[in-house]
C-alpha cells in the first residue's frame, strides 16, 4: 500500500494587535520559548511528513534565525509568505502542500496542542474527509442583531466553538478553496467576507459535511494579553 502523504500548515501570520504588543503573538515568549515554538515541536513529534510555516514575508528572516535555527525541527519545514487575509495565507500553504494527500490546519497561536490530539485528528481522516476539534461551549450563547439586541438563544447542546487542528483531505480542501477564490475575483465586496476558518470554506463551497472531534478546553488560541496570562497559568500546570 503507497505511503500517503500528510502535510500540516502552520499558520504564522497573526499581529499584536489585540495583544497591545508591537510583536506579533505568536513570537511572544510564553515560559521560555516563543508561541509558535510550541505547536511547531507537537507537529514535528507527530506523524506528518512535513511542516509548511505561513507566516508575513517580511518575517521570513525572523523565522529562519530566531525560530528554526534555535528551535530546529527535525522533519522538513518550508516556509511560504502568507496573505492579507488568513484565507489567503492558507490557500499559499495549500498550493505549497497540493502533492499531499492528506492535511492539518492549526494556528500557530494555539501552543497546546498535544500529539495525541493530532493523532486523533489524523486517524478520523480515513472516515471522515473533513474534520475538526472543537469542544461544548459551556456558557449559554445569544444571538443579537446590530444594536445588541437578543434575537434567538440555540440549543446549547447543538453549539462547539471550533478550534484547530482541522484536517481535510488535500483534493477537497484545495478545490473548495478554488472556488472561493473564483468567487472573490467576481465579487470583490465578498473579500469583506468573515471566513474565521477552514471549514467555512468547505460550508461556504461545496456544502461538505466536517465532523467534529473533541478537543480540549486547554488549546487555547493566544489572542489578547487575559489569554497569555491564561497560557502562562496551564504551561505551569503541565510543569
Amino acid at each position: 500500500m503507497p505511503h500517503e502523504k500528510i502535510s500540516a500548515i502552520l499558520l504564522a501570520g497573526g499581529s499584536g494587535k489585540r495583544m497591545q504588543s508591537d510583536i506579533p503573538k505568536q513570537y511572544m515568549l510564553l515560559g521560555e520559548k516563543p508561541v509558535l515554538c510550541y505547536s511547531l515541536a507537537a507537529f514535528d513529534q507527530s506523524r506528518v511528513d512535513e511542516i509548511i510555516l505561513v507566516a508575513n514575508k517580511n518575517d521570513m528572516e525572523y523565522l529562519n534565525d530566531k525560530i528554526l535555527k534555535q528551535y530546529p525541527a527535525e522533519k522538513p519545514v518550508h516556509l511560504v509568505p502568507g496573505g492579507e487575509e488568513r484565507y489567503y495565507s492558507v490557500y499559499n500553504g495549500l498550493r505549497r502542500a497540493a502533492d499531499s494527500d492528506y492535511v492539518l490546519i492549526h494556528d500557530g497561536a494555539r501552543p497546546f496542542i498535544t500529539a495525541e490530539m493530532i493523532e486523533r485528528v489524523i486517524a478520523s481522516l480515513k472516515e471522515h474527509p473533513a474534520c475538526a476539534v472543537g469542544v461544548p461551549v459551556k456558557d449559554t450563547i445569544k444571538i443579537v442583531d446590530t444594536t445588541k439586541t437578543i434575537i434567538e438563544t440555540p440549543d446549547r447542546n447543538m453549539v462547539w466553538a471550533v478550534q484547530t487542528p482541522q484536517a481535510f483531505s488535500c483534493p477537497l480542501i484545495l478545490r473548495a478553496y478554488d472556488m472561493l477564490m473564483e468567487d472573490l475575483k467576481k465579487e470583490p465586496q465578498a473579500k469583506k467576507t468573515p471566513v474565521t476558518d477552514d471549514t467555512m470554506v468547505l460550508e461556504y463551497s461545496l456544502h461538505y459535511p466536517v465532523k467534529m472531534i473533541m478537543g480540549s478546553y486547554s488549546n487555547i488560541k493566544i489572542t489578547t494579553p487575559e489569554d497569555m496570562l491564561m497560557g502562562e497559568a496551564l504551561l505551569h500546570r503541565e510543569n
